[in-house]
C-alpha cells in the first residue's frame, strides 16, 4: 500500500508528558516526525501498490491526463500533481507513457511532485518537487494511497454508551480518554454515526476532509482524483481499519516510527468537502471502483487470443504478461476494490463519465 505526506492541518490535545496521546498526535510524530517512518524508509521497500504492480496503471494515469487536456481544451501548459509522491515513481511511469499518446502532450505537461521527503537522486530534473502544491494549476492532481494516511483520531463508545478519544502509548497500549467533543463530535453525527454498545469504533475523518479540500483548491480549472481504500456512510466498518504495515505485512498498529499506520477513508465525506472549496465551482465527487476506472481507461485482463500462439509466439506472450498485470490491478478481490474519487473543478468530467451526466446521479453525500 502507498504511504504517502499528509499536508493536514489543524492541532490535537497532547496527554502529560511521556503519557498516552490521541492516536492523530501519535501517528504523526510516528510517521512524519524527526524519526518518523517515512522520513527514513522508502516505502516501496514495504508496501506493493498499483503503481508498483505494473506501468499499465502509469498509462491509464497518462489516458485520463490525455482527456482531462481536451475538457480544458489543450493548453499551453498542462499541470500533473502526484500528491504524496512518494520517491517519484508513478510521475516517472506518466512521463515515459506520453510519448505514445497522440499529439503534442508530452511537451505541454509540466509534472509536479508534492512530498515532505526530500528529493530523491536521480529523479527526472522536469519534475518539480516540493512539500505544498503550486497553486493556480490547470490539468490534472492524482493522489494515490495519500488520504489513508493523513493521521486521525479515534473514537471508542464505551461503557457508559458515549464515544470517547481514544489515547494510545507508545508501545501501542490503549486507553479510553474523554468524551468526543466539537466538531469531532459533529462530524461523527453526520458521517459515522456510532452505535451505544461498548466497544464499537470510529476514525474521525475531519483532518482528511480538509486535506483533500486544500489539495483540490490548489487548481484552477481541472480534475482531481483521490485513489484509496474507501468506505461510504451507508457501510462503515464497525470496529474501525485502523492498522500497521511492515515490510509488506500487516502487523499490529503501534505508534513507534517501525510501521506504518493506515486507515481506511471516508471519501463521501472528503468529497463533501471538496464541494465546498469555493470559486471555480467543485463538482460532486464520482466515487469508482478502480476495476471500473481502470476498464474505462483501456485497462483490460482479457487474454490474447489463443491464435496469436502460433503466428506471432513473442507477442503471444507480451499480451498475454499484461493481461496478468491487467487483471491484478483490476481484480475484485485486490487492487480492483480500490475506490477512485473522481472530482471535477471548472470543468466537466472527461468521458466516458462526463456524457450522460453520472456525476449528477451519484452524489457525494
Amino acid at each position: 500500500m502507498n504511504r504517502r505526506a499528509t499536508g493536514a492541518a489543524g492541532g490535537t490535545a497532547k496527554g502529560p508528558a511521556g503519557g498516552p496521546r490521541r492516536w492523530r498526535e501519535a501517528a504523526e510524530e510516528a510517521l512524519y516526525g524527526p524519526e518518523g517512518f517515512f522520513v527514513r524508509h522508502a516505502p516501496a521497500a514495504h508496501f506493493r501498490t498499483s503503481v508498483h504492480a505494473s506501468p499499465l496503471f502509469a498509462g491509464a494515469v497518462a489516458e485520463l491526463l490525455r482527456r482531462v487536456d481536451e475538457m480544458l481544451g489543450r493548453p499551453g501548459e498542462l499541470a500533473l500533481i502526484d500528491y504524496g509522491a512518494g520517491r517519484g515513481e508513478l510521475l516517472t511511469g506518466v512521463l515515459a507513457a506520453l510519448p505514445a499518446l497522440p499529439g503534442d502532450l508530452a511537451a505541454r505537461v509540466r509534472p509536479h511532485a508534492v512530498e515532505r521527503a526530500p528529493r530523491p537522486d536521480g529523479l527526472d530534473p522536469a519534475v518539480a518537487w516540493s512539500a505544498d502544491p503550486p497553486r493556480g494549476s490547470v490539468g490534472l492532481l492524482f493522489a494515490n494511497e495519500w488520504l489513508d494516511d493523513v493521521p486521525v483520531d479515534v473514537a471508542e463508545t464505551g461503557g457508559d454508551g458515549v464515544p470517547r478519544y481514544v489515547l494510545v502509548d507508545a508501545d501501542g497500549t490503549e486507553h479510553p480518554g474523554e468524551p468526543v467533543s466539537g466538531e469531532d463530535a459533529r462530524w461523527l453525527d453526520r458521517w459515522w454515526s456510532l452505535p451505544p454498545e461498548p466497544g464499537a469504533r470510529a476514525e474521525i475523518g475531519r483532518p482528511r476532509d480538509a486535506a483533500w479540500a486544500r489539495a483540490v483548491s490548489c487548481l484552477e480549472r481541472g480534475l482531481a482524483v483521490a485513489v484509496d481504500y474507501a468506505h461510504t456512510r451507508a457501510a462503515r466498518p464497525p470496529l474501525g481499519t485502523l492498522t500497521g504495515y511492515r515490510d509488506g505485512r500487516e502487523v499490529r498498529p503501534v505508534p513507534d516510527g517501525r510501521c506504518d499506520l493506515t486507515a481506511h477513508v471516508a471519501l463521501d465525506a472528503c468529497a463533501a468537502a471538496a464541494e465546498r472549496t469555493g470559486a471555480p465551482a467543485t463538482g460532486p465527487g464520482l466515487p469508482l471502483t478502480q476495476r471500473e476506472a481502470l476498464r474505462a481507461l483501456g485497462v483490460s485482463g482479457a487474454r490474447p487470443p489463443l491464435a496469436l500462439a502460433s503466428s506471432d509466439p513473442a507477442a503471444y506472450v507480451r499480451l498475454l504478461g499484461r493481461a496478468g498485470e491487467a487483471a491484478e490491478l483490476t481484480g475484485p478481490a485486490g487492487l480492483g476494490a480500490f475506490t477512485w474519487l473522481l472530482q471535477p473543478r471548472g470543468i466537466p468530467l472527461p468521458p466516458p463519465w462526463g456524457v450522460h451526466g453520472e456525476a449528477g446521479d451519484r452524489p457525494s453525500g
